[in-house]
């Protein structure tokens, strides 16, 4: 589904991120972690194309992201609050990316239902702007339009930090339902491994921009490994 080849980003003499090769398949929950500066953010706007490699290629379904924008049909993505229309209310926010999609408002009212149980009827039918509120739930509004218009592949940088624990569990429950019932690949980021090893079928630790450790092995071993790691 992802396919990077000699990926590098430089600025100046400083060289940030360097993967020789990574392949991500479709329905594969993969995770992405390691400490402040290892990479990870940019990995991912590399990926979105928000930024552009000093060299190399990421391709999605054999698309070169640089080349070829067909590919954000059916890619959805929350990174941070400054992806959103802050100026808008939720309410507003859905809705206009509901025409961006063309869905109907059956199909909006269905896909917000299905987020209910982490918006905690906080968020639909405040009549607040998304940027005055908390940090948390301005998360679950770029979290819910992420999950928007059906997308094949979902990445999601820090998802877990500013939620509530009752909001990370149910999160991480409407993750492994949309990965099961509709084989939708997840890109997950994040510091908080209990987390990714819960719902990660793969993790990869990168450190100084590069790739330390590709971990597939069953959830206690990536965990153990990890603690390890970060404890040594």
């Amino acid at each position: 589904m992802i396919h990077i080849e000699n990926l590098i980003k430089q600025y100046g003499q400083d060289i940030v991120l360097d993967i020789p090769t990574l392949d991500i398949p479709k329905a594969q929950c993969f995770g992405l972690v390691g400490n402040n500066g290892a990479g990870k953010t940019t990995l991912f706007r590399l990926i979105l194309d928000l930024i552009r490699a000093s060299s190399g290629t990421v391709t999605i379904d054999g698309k070169d992201v640089k080349t070829d924008e067909s590919w954000k049909k059916y890619v959805g993505c929350y990174l941070d609050e400054h992806m959103l229309l802050t100026f808008l209310t939720p309410d507003e926010y859905f809705k206009t990316l509901a025409k961006m999609y063309e869905l109907s408002t059956d199909d909006l009212n269905k896909h917000l239902d299905s987020f209910e149980i982490l918006f905690n009827n906080e968020i639909i039918g405040k009549k607040k702007y998304i940027r005055d509120l908390s940090k948390g739930n301005i998360k679950k509004v770029g979290i819910a339009a992420a999950f928007l218009g059906n997308p094949q592949v979902i990445l999601l940088d820090e998802p877990f930090e500013n939620l509530d624990p009752t909001s990370q569990n149910r999160l991480k429950k409407i993750i492994l339902t949309e990965l099961s019932e509709k084989n939708t690949s997840f890109l997950i980021s994040s510091h908080d491994l209990a987390h990714v090893t819960d719902i990660c079928d793969r993790i990869v630790l990168l450190e100084s921009g590069r790739i330390i450790k590709d971990l597939k092995t069953e959830k206690q071993s990536m965990a153990d490994e990890l603690s390890d790691y970060f404890n040594r």
